[in-house]
């Protein structure tokens, strides 16, 4: 069984970066299609970054200009790259296949953006 771990989240000022981390217990990122995935406090969760064949990229409108989403196969590491953070961007952050599969949430890690 697979295990995703995500972290590089904490707390930030609007408008500064983090990158967030996704490490599989295997190689996974080559084999299934990827995203991110976030939910905030009283919402449902939704995808924020899809990642196909280590390179095709799709965003949410909302992040588009602000995130990129990367692999490094090697490394069995899916990356984030959060720009220019707002406040509602805060959310658990996840990982997952795309369309997720349940086996697979993993503990998620925190991104809260406030002044």
């Amino acid at each position: 069984q697979v295990q995703l771990v995500e972290s590089g989240g904490g707390l930030v000022q609007p408008g500064e970066s983090l990158r967030l981390s996704c490490a599989a217990s295997r190689n996974f990122f080559s084999t299934y299609t990827v995203g991110w995935y976030r939910q905030a406090p009283g919402e449902q969760r939704e995808w924020v970054a899809i990642i196909r064949s280590g390179q095709h990229t799709t965003y949410q409108d909302s992040v588009k200009g602000r995130f990129t989403i990367s692999t490094d196969i090697a490394q069995s590491t899916v990356y984030l790259q959060m720009n220019n953070l707002k406040p509602e961007d805060t959310a658990v952050y996840y990982c997952n296949r795309y369309p997720p599969d349940t086996n697979y949430w993993g503990q998620g890690t925190q991104v809260t953006v406030s002044s």
